[in-house]
């Protein structure tokens, strides 16, 4: 199996989709994850189609392939809750944009939030989020939304198999609709990793692997079913190194590994990035303490 492993990277209005490639080539990743902008907000610069392109001529001859590169939507977008309409539309109408920016740039996949059911039942949201991904994929070529496995908190949508299937049996176009799994979350929401195998029979069973289209790598700082979605950095948490491991290497699962994993001194001045390190580790296979 071809380990395709990369991490979240920035995006910025000034250097765009090349900057994100080069920040993820200084990792030594062969894949990547970006925000078109901000994740806590709608405000959007324009795509440049000239940047977008010598970003696609890097991506070529360093052999990263467009279709392993993923979008991940903004926290904000809440399709679960409908008593706002107005709202609601809103985020139906941004988020048909956000799809519009992948096509732009030559991008397929983007990670979706499924919502949080904060005004009404889990049924009702599960109905509203398929409601607004219907509407969505009517206006919109082409770009598929990978529906992330939710950690649980408080009335948070997806957190288990079921949720998810409940989601995707509603969705008209079922060629646009996949799912992107996240070891923390997974941990978080009472799922003990060290059985993975029993979980992706149950996934096959119900959904079908083949509708995983990423796995978010990330430790976690929770025991399982703490319900509280607070990342570690690889082996540093409570998942450990080895289980992480057979996760990324397991072959019957074949697509991006994402890491999401906090940055080193975070918050401080002399933050840096633990991505090279860790992509370094899980190519080797082998834990090293590089935090001090």
């Amino acid at each position: 199996m071809k380990l395709v492993i990369g991490s979240h990277v920035s995006f910025t209005s000034s250097k765009q989709l090349l900057g994100s490639l080069n920040e993820a080539l200084s990792y030594n990743a062969n894949t990547f994850m970006l925000y078109t902008g901000s994740t806590q907000s709608t405000k959007r610069g324009v795509i440049d189609e000239k940047i977008t392109l010598k970003a696609h001529e890097l991506m070529k001859e360093n052999e990263i392939d467009p279709k392993n590169v993923i979008v991940h939507a903004p926290y904000i977008i809440n399709f679960a809750n409908r008593s706002d309409e107005e709202k609601y539309n809103f985020y139906i109408n941004f988020f048909t944009e956000e799809l519009n920016r992948c096509n732009a740039l030559g991008l397929d996949k983007i990670v979706l939030h499924p919502g949080s059911a904060t005004t009404c039942t889990k049924e009702e949201g599960i109905k509203n989020i398929a409601y607004a991904l219907n509407k969505v994929f009517k206006n919109t070529p082409y770009t598929n939304v990978l529906l992330e496995f939710m950690a649980g908190k408080g009335n948070e949508i997806g957190s288990s198999i079921d949720e998810l299937k409940a989601i995707i049996d509603l969705i008209e176009d079922k060629t646009r609709i996949y799912v992107c799994l996240d070891t923390c979350h997974m941990n978080d929401a009472g799922i003990d990793l060290n059985y993975f195998d029993e979980f992706l029979n149950e996934f096959d069973k119900k959904i079908g692997i083949n509708k995983i289209k990423c796995i978010h790598i990330n430790d976690s700082k929770n025991v399982v079913g703490a319900h509280k979605d607070r990342h570690d950095n690889i082996g540093y948490g409570t998942i450990s190194f080895d289980t992480l491991l057979n996760i990324i290497y397991n072959e019957r699962i074949d697509c991006p590994r994402i890491l999401e994993t906090p940055y080193i001194n975070r918050g401080e001045k002399d933050a840096t990035s633990p991505y090279k390190q860790e992509i370094e580790m899980i190519r080797n296979k082998k834990f090293i303490d590089f935090i001090q």
